[in-house]
Order: C-alpha cells, then structure tokens, then sequence
C-alpha cells in the first residue's frame, strides 16, 4: 500500500498529484474525479474560459469566471476531496487568478513556468496551501531563501520538475537531453536536502513530491524510496474517461509513437516537449498570421513569435490536433488504451494490474 500525502491539515489517500494541463484539459471533471478517488485533483488555470461567448472580448472575466465555476464544481464532485489549481507565474493578472482560487475554495496553488516569488504575499491570511515548482536545485535555493527572508514562511509542499515531463520546461533544450541521459535522482536527493534545512528552521514538515515521466506503480515506489513525499503525474490521466479533453484530444496520445515526441520551442520562449504533428512541422517553416491577442502571458511579443499559444492550444482542446498544440510527457507514447480514473489510481497504488499484466 503507498503511504497516505500529508500537507498541512490535508491528507490525500494516496501520494499522487493530478498535474495541471492546459487549455482545458484538466478541469473540474477530472480534478473532482482524482480527488474522489484519492489523489489530489489539479485545475489549469491556463484559459479555463476559451469557450466563454465573451472569451474573445474580454479573456480575463471569462476565465475568472471559468476557473470559479470549475473549482467549485470539481470540490462537488470530490466528495470532500482535496482540489489544487496550477497557474503559471507566466499569466498576466497572476494576482487575480490567486485570489480567485481563495474565493472560491481551492485547497492548494500549485505554481511554476517561472519563480512564484510574491505568492505569499497574494495568499496572506487565507489557509490556502502553496506549492512552488522547482527544477534544478539552485530554483529551490533562490525560492526558499527568498520566501524566507521576505515572508517568514515556507512551502506547504514543494513539486519537484523534472526533465521528462510535458508542457513547458524549467531547462534549456540542452540540458533537458543532457540530463535525461545521467539521471535525475542526484539533484532529487540535493533538493531533498535543501527543503530538510527548512524543515528543521521552521520545525515543520514539507513534503516534496516528484514530476516528470512517473508511469508505474513502481516509479512511484522509486521516488519514494529516494525520500519523496509522493509524485505528480499527468499524461497518463488524459486517456481516462473522466478528462476534459476532447476524444480526439485523448486518441492523438494513443496514436503517438516513441519518435513522434519531440522538445519543440514554445512562443514563450521556453522548450516544451510535444507531439510532433502537421502544425508543428508547419510551424517551422513558416509562421501564423496572428490575428488576436489574449493577453495571456507577460512577456509575449505579437510580432515576432511564430504564433499564438492560445489559439494553438484551444484547438487542441476542440480536438483539432491536426492544427494545434499537443504537449504531452516523455512516456505519452506508451499509452495503449483508454480507461477510467478509479482504474488508473488502483492501478498506480499496486491494487491492481494493468491489463497489459493481467
């Protein structure tokens, strides 16, 4: 049996974190779901409300809208699970979407793409608990010194990212290879390090969870016995029935091959990893007209990226993978059939077998 995930006052049956996707792939029906079934349920606050009439017009009040709706809902349907939200230090109005997430009953902010550096300072007097995202250790060095000198406080929990995982990547395309072939478990163990110092600072307790590439039940076991408090997973989710994401969304991952994933450079200047496809093959060649703007990150400059993240990952949620934005992680490819939640977290907790094993 794994051991139950403890942060704070909150205690999740298993030591499993749903990771955020955007756009529109982890909302309230698969958070509420992970959350009802044991797991920590996770919301991306990354566009919740493309399909908002007034998305267009007015992307913020869409969205602020969405993500209220889709916490309150997915805390619904948990049946008094645990609910995080992910949002992206990268978002203009950072600000707003926090105080979203308090007003609306989220339990825990889960926070990278960049040093979630004033969270605390958002987040003063709520309960609400905070969980930055780090990659290499000196991320974790900068960022707990910081929230201690400024704010007397620590994490409540700490993600640790490594280099397999999906979506936006904390390294440069160079490390990211350079590192997938030594291994990861070292910086684990120093970052395990780091946060222990805190611990005996502050006499708390911070656990530390893992992300990037966790596939099996015996990955899990793994990083805890590395001295993890649990991991963070996402892929492997999106084929369940329960996510949000369109069925041609989910079928794009069953379709993809080992050599179709691939570290692509995202318009926010940062390497994510993909599923190679007709548009990011396009996209290489020959920019996208873009024809809007969402005002969705800060540091975005219309005229010389190659084209509008927003648009490309809002088709990827209406399933139109053709032309669209697939992130995913390093094992997506592995995926052969589709199944539920409450299989998938049998599954991973070692109570059951795989089909492929059965």
């Amino acid at each position: 049996m794994l051991p139950n995930l403890k942060i704070g006052n909150l205690t999740a049956k298993y030591p499993i974190i749903q990771g955020g996707m955007g756009v529109g792939i982890s909302l309230s029906s698969l958070a509420g779901a992970v959350a009802k079934a044991g797991g920590i349920g996770v919301i991306s606050a990354a566009q919740p409300g493309w399909r908002d009439p007034e998305f267009a017009r007015d992307p913020l009040s869409a969205n602020l809208r969405a993500l209220a709706f889709h916490i309150r809902r997915a805390k619904e349907i948990s049946n008094g699970g645990i609910i995080g939200v992910n949002i992206m230090c990268a978002l203009t109005h950072y600000e707003e979407y926090v105080r979203c997430c308090i007003e609306n009953g989220a339990d825990l902010i889960i926070s990278g793409a960049g040093l979630p550096t004033d969270l605390p300072k958002y987040t003063a007097g709520s309960s609400i608990k905070l969980a930055p995202i780090v990659s290499p250790p000196r991320t974790a060095k900068v960022l707990l010194k910081l929230w201690d000198n400024h704010y007397h406080r620590v994490p409540d929990l700490v993600v640790i990212e490594g280099p397999a995982a999906g979506g936006h990547l904390g390294y440069s395309a160079e490390t990211v290879e350079e590192t997938a072939r030594r291994g990861y478990d070292d910086e684990i163990r120093e970052i395990l390090q780091i946060v222990h110092g805190y611990e005996e600072k502050y006499a708390c307790t911070i656990p530390v969870v893992f992300a990037g590439g966790v596939y099996t039940h015996e990955d899990i076991l793994h990083y805890l016995s590395l001295g993890c408090a649990g991991v963070q997973m996402a892929t492997r989710f999106v084929v369940t029935e329960e996510c949000d994401a369109d069925p041609r969304y989910k079928q794009a991952y069953l379709n993809a091959k080992k050599e179709d994933i691939t570290i692509m450079h995202s318009p926010v200047g940062m390497p994510g990893r993909a599923i190679r496809n007709p548009f990011l093959t396009e996209r290489e060649q020959e920019r996208e007209k873009i024809s809007h703007c969402y005002q969705c990150l800060k540091k975005c400059d219309k005229a010389s990226i190659p084209y509008c993240i927003t648009t490309a990952l809002t088709r990827a949620a209406d399933g139109d993978t053709d032309n669209a934005l697939l992130f995913c992680g390093e094992n997506a490819w592995r995926l052969d059939h589709m199944t539920t939640v409450p299989e998938l977290m049998a599954e991973l907790a070692g109570e059951s077998l795989p089909d492929s094993k059965k």
